[in-house]
């Protein structure tokens, strides 16, 4: 490498200079040649990298959707799933994270490489890389609450709280979930109003869907009935309901006859149960 040429670094410079020995044609060289080809060199390394880190993510999202996952994994919430329904919830929640590893990944990426083309023009990054987080910090403060809707989002969908088709309580708002994204969950209540929820703002989750759920039968009965014969009519009855082949896959356990849960004016409530 020519001494002229020592301080770019460029195989252009060192080229021109031999062919014209001539100093600024060599430097002009490198500043019009060696350092875009550079640069086309870093962006074409990331996208490479991004392809084989994006085919990576499709094939363990792939993996994950259909159950496929090493045996420590598949013991965990995020991927213990039975039966279509809990097949369809776990497709959608390892392409919804799918999706959102990609996006990590795309603007890491982008971010590196702008940083090296920069480095490569021969400006001094340090103090772009400090003011890059001065500004990060502001607007992580003027955004915080958008932050806090994404990574609760992203902790809903992993643990897999709510899921499309779910009837689930959210304290201000209850009713039947239409669609979950990172920021807003939408769920329509019995009376038709679509609420729009932020993730962050979730306290709690009453889920009446997920696994199973409990009909609970509260049946009055006046004071003169025999409390023994009424309980043992009921256990009849909700007997013949379980063994009746057309209810048969939507109870899961033996009805259960609880007995007596609270006296009125006029009559005693017996209650029953049916775990669907």
């Amino acid at each position: 490498m020519p001494e002229t040429c020592q301080d770019t670094d460029s195989w252009s410079c060192a080229a021109v200079y031999h062919w014209t020995d001539n100093e600024d044609l060599a430097h002009a060289a490198a500043w019009v040649i060696g350092k875009p080809l550079a640069i086309v060199w870093l962006v074409v390394l990331g996208l490479l990298g991004r392809w084989v880190l994006v085919k990576v993510i499709d094939r363990l999202v792939a993996r994950a959707a259909s159950g496929v996952v090493p045996s420590k994994l598949a013991k965990g919430p995020f991927f213990d799933q039975t039966g279509e329904n809990g097949a369809h919830r776990r497709v959608q929640r390892a392409q919804t994270m799918g999706s959102l590893l990609k996006s990590v990944v795309t603007g890491l990426i982008f971010v590196v490489v702008l940083m090296m083309a920069i480095s490569e023009l021969g400006y001094d990054i340090a103090p772009l890389i400090a003011s890059a987080g001065i500004v990060g910090v502001a607007l992580g403060f003027g955004a915080q609450s958008l932050v806090k809707d994404f990574l609760s989002g992203i902790f809903m969908i992993f643990e897999d709280q709510v899921g499309v088709g779910d009837t689930v309580n959210l304290g201000e708002a209850s009713g039947t979930v239409e669609a979950v994204s990172l920021r807003v969950t939408r769920l329509r209540d019995v009376d038709g109003t679509v609420w729009y929820v932020r993730n962050g703002e979730i306290i709690r989750v009453g889920n009446q869907s997920q696994n199973w759920s409990r009909t609970v039968l509260d049946i009055a009965v006046g004071y003169k009935e025999d409390i023994t014969r009424v309980r043992r009519i009921l256990k009849e009855v909700a007997h013949d309901l379980w063994e009746d082949a057309g209810y048969r896959d939507r109870i899961i356990e033996e009805p259960d006859v609880w007995g007596v849960q609270s006296l009125s004016p006029d009559s005693v409530v017996v209650r029953v149960t049916l775990k669907t």
